[in-house]
């Protein structure tokens, strides 16, 4: 078996010797094995790690959120149905990509004569400029529509310091949060949640999935089939 000194590790996957010393730090990495004199040694098991952790952090995870999972009992199994997500999500991006080509392809093709240029191209290439994943648009929504929120808090403040009227503020704080809560209900309403433990797609209680620990993909629940509390990956809710 391999040992990799920390310089040598770090050089594998084309980071600094400053993130593995930090990885070790937080626990998320640490080496197998420590020299009477203070070396640090990494094994491949633990080179195999450091890539998946890569890997993981270029999904979008934080270093607590990869933490976590990688310390939780099921953690190959959430790892697998992540990854499963992000290769549907690739897939899907591809078989976009492949679309817009043949389109383009096509409207070229259709410039050097428009008689014979189907009618209907122009429109097939907006429906698949703006053909969306599903849960993506659901995110692109929360943020557009919380972007207004934000301004309404901070613009009736602003005035309301200036003007001393903080009625204006109280107002604008009761129109932030009836638009917190329809938010909150919108995206609650549009995702559903897979077990690790059964594969089981299920809708958490409201109260349940909006006080639990999450990361940006999964949410620690219940399974209401086998009784496991884990990190479940986020999915749309096809129903909706």
């Amino acid at each position: 078996m391999s040992e990799y000194t920390t310089g040598e590790i770090a050089k594998k996957v084309n980071v600094s010797v400053r993130t593995i010393q930090y990885y070790d730090k937080k626990n998320i990495l640490c080496p197998t094995q420590i020299t009477e004199s203070g070396r640090r040694l990494y094994s491949d098991n633990d080179l195999n790690k450091l890539k998946l952790i890569m890997l993981l952090k270029s999904m979008g995870l934080s270093l607590n959120s990869i933490k976590d999972i990688l310390s939780s009992n099921n953690s190959t199994k959430i790892m697998i149905l992540l990854l499963t997500e992000q290769k549907k999500s690739l897939q899907s991006q591809a078989k976009e990509a492949d679309q817009k080509i043949k389109v383009v392809d096509n409207f070229l093709n259709g410039l050097s004569d428009m008689d014979n240029f189907p009618i209907n191209s122009v429109e097939d290439i907006d429906y698949i400029m703006n053909n969306k994943q599903s849960l993506r648009r659901v995110h692109v929504r929360m943020i557009l529509f919380g972007l207004p929120i934000d301004i309404v808090e901070i613009a009736t403040l602003i005035y309301s310091i200036k003007s001393g009227n903080w009625w204006i503020f109280g107002l604008g704080m009761l129109v932030a949060i009836a638009g917190a809560c329809w938010l909150t209900k919108y995206y609650f309403g549009s995702v559903n949640y897979i077990c690790p433990n059964c594969n089981t797609i299920f809708k958490p209680r409201f109260k349940e999935a909006f006080f639990a620990k999450h990361t940006i993909k999964t949410r620690k629940l219940t399974c209401p089939n086998c009784g496991e509390k884990d990190f479940c990956v986020e999915v749309f809710n096809e129903d909706k």
